[in-house]
């Protein structure tokens, strides 16, 4: 598959680029995306959650009414889950939510992705550019050059580039990660993917 290379300006440079079949153009495995995702998402989650069980539970542990006789149930102390106020029974504890995931199904997971996005029309190829410092007015220009500005965009640089991240780290809609660092979720999140021309050598050598 090629693509036409445009530039700052969303004008056509007369330039092409050629998507490897092999990362750009494979059959989607929905199951390996699935697999990526929630591997992503429960990598991300903090895992410090905590509620206080019977014994953490500041109370007195004197018993509330007599045992028989007042035809109601019986009743231990105020620390009771039954008391308002009182412990939750088996709440949530701290763990880790890290699970391993093979390196070949994150790379199929990764190519079904970037897949999808191609047959929908929805990657875009733009020359390579530097930023002198960073400004949020700069880029904002840029993806409404592009006609992106009203949709979430993700921009695959082909290594890190602090100007261009400060520049779209205020803008909700926008992410910016380098070519190795690029994972299932931030793809499909992403309605548009705007690759740099030199990510896309990177990404056909390192995915095929």
């Amino acid at each position: 598959m090629k693509l036409s290379i445009k530039d700052n300006t969303g004008k056509d440079t007369g330039k092409t680029v050629e998507l490897a079949d092999a990362v750009f153009g494979v059959e989607p495995s929905d199951h390996a995306i699935y697999l990526d995702v929630k591997q992503h998402l429960a990598n991300v989650r903090q895992g410090t959650h905590k509620s206080k069980e019977r014994n953490e539970i500041s109370g007195s542990t004197r018993k509330l009414k007599r045992q028989k006789g007042t035809g109601g149930a019986r009743a231990g102390d105020i620390n009771s889950p039954l008391m308002r106020g009182g412990a939750r029974v088996f709440g949530p504890r701290p763990r880790n939510y890290h699970f391993k995931l093979n390196r070949k199904v994150k790379q199929l997971a990764r190519r079904s992705a970037l897949s999808y996005k191609a047959s929908s029309a929805a990657i875009v190829v733009l020359q390579d550019f530097e930023m002198e410092k960073p400004r949020t007015k700069e880029f904002l220009g840029l993806l409404k050059n592009l006609g992106l500005s009203e949709s979430k965009t993700l921009v695959i640089l082909s290594d890190s580039n602090r100007n261009l991240f400060l520049s779209a780290r205020n803008l909700p809609g926008s992410r910016i990660t380098a070519a190795n660092r690029l994972n299932t979720y931030d793809i499909m999140n992403a309605n548009t993917v705007v690759m740099m021309e030199s990510s896309v050598n990177l990404l056909n050598q390192t995915l095929s």
